[in-house]
């Protein structure tokens, strides 16, 4: 392993931000602290929760901070007294100017698009919920606002035709943990050079915001395209959902992890539910049908199409709306 002269501080929470930090270690760079959340509880039994960059860090014996707020004096004075020359920030809070100033080389960040595509925080999801064939990873140097700093690099991948969101983000992590030691080792030598993020006006660009609940209710009067990449580009988190209507009443909550639709001609109202066999059940849709493979019921574990409908009673008057 070569060994590096750079002092580098990390910050990242969730785990897309753990491979990055790994291959930062392997390219053998000195990384004198590493900053995450504070630990919080959560769940129904609101056990502590540690995050996953957290726990890599200390199976490492990594130098660990986590304030509760980034303008504390006594952190940034910490960060001061490590003399970082550079920072590198994946999935973690906006940084207020006392920190993201800090470094001789600055402070860059790891975003899951090619900015300035899809600023935001769900910029994955949203890349296949609009259906796009492409997207990719940039790091940037950090400014006052979000996602609109300097470029520095950028690599482009294919999204596949079916992939979900969980598998697009591994494939995201994977490109965007080499593009970050790609960046530290030109801003390293003194070979890379950033550009300004230009909006040009023959261009649409897309947003990224947070996703909420309300967003992830499924239209069934919505395109047959529309309604497939809802349902994958929210899977495996935070997961499409409907409501289950057995009898005219509202029955509970079904999440849809994974499905594939068919285009035909039919006379079914939208939203019936047509069960064939043991192992397929349909959705009656504008265009045809939609077929969900995984599922999940409000209060049940996930499971496959097969065994929800070997547990239904009535499989005649049944629907989602």
């Amino acid at each position: 392993m070569k060994e590096r002269n750079l002092r580098v501080v990390f910050m990242g929470t969730p785990e897309f931000a753990v491979a990055p930090l790994d291959k930062i270690i392997q390219a053998g760079y000195e990384v004198v602290a590493v900053v995450t959340v504070p630990d919080k509880p959560a769940g129904r039994g609101q056990r502590i929760s540690e995050s996953a960059v957290k726990k890599y860090a200390l199976k490492n014996n990594l130098n660990l901070l986590q304030p509760e707020k980034l303008k504390d004096n006594n952190f940034i004075e910490e960060l001061t007294k490590l003399k970082p020359e550079v920072m590198v920030v994946v999935a973690f809070r906006m940084l207020p100017k006392e920190v993201w100033s800090l470094p001789s080389l600055g402070t860059f960040n790891l975003h899951a698009s090619l900015l300035p595509q899809y600023r935001g925080a769900s910029p994955i999801n949203f890349s296949i919920i609009n259906g796009d064939n492409e997207t990719g990873v940039t790091t940037f140097f950090i400014d006052e606002k979000i996602d609109t700093g300097e470029i520095l690099l950028q690599e482009r991948i294919a999204i596949n035709e079916n992939e979900n969101a969980g598998e697009l983000h591994d494939r995201l992590q994977e490109l965007g943990s080499h593009l970050v030691v790609k960046t530290l080792q030109g801003l390293e030598d003194g070979t890379l050079k950033s550009e300004k993020q230009e909006l040009k006006k023959d261009i649409e660009y897309k947003y990224a915001p947070r996703i909420f609940k309300k967003d992830c209710i499924i239209n069934w009067e919505d395109s047959i395209e529309n309604i497939h990449n809802l349902i994958r580009g929210l899977s495996p988190y935070p997961v499409a959902y409907t409501h289950l209507v057995i009898d005219d009443e509202k029955f509970k909550i079904f999440k849809i992890f994974s499905g594939y639709y068919s285009r035909e001609t039919h006379n079914y109202p939208i939203g019936k539910i047509i069960i064939e066999g043991k192992d397929i059940l349909k959705i009656a849709i504008k265009e045809g049908f939609y077929f969900p493979k995984e599922i999940q019921l409000e209060g049940k574990k996930r499971m496959n199409i097969s065994d929800f409908i070997n547990g239904l009673i009535d499989k005649n008057n049944i629907k989602v709306q």
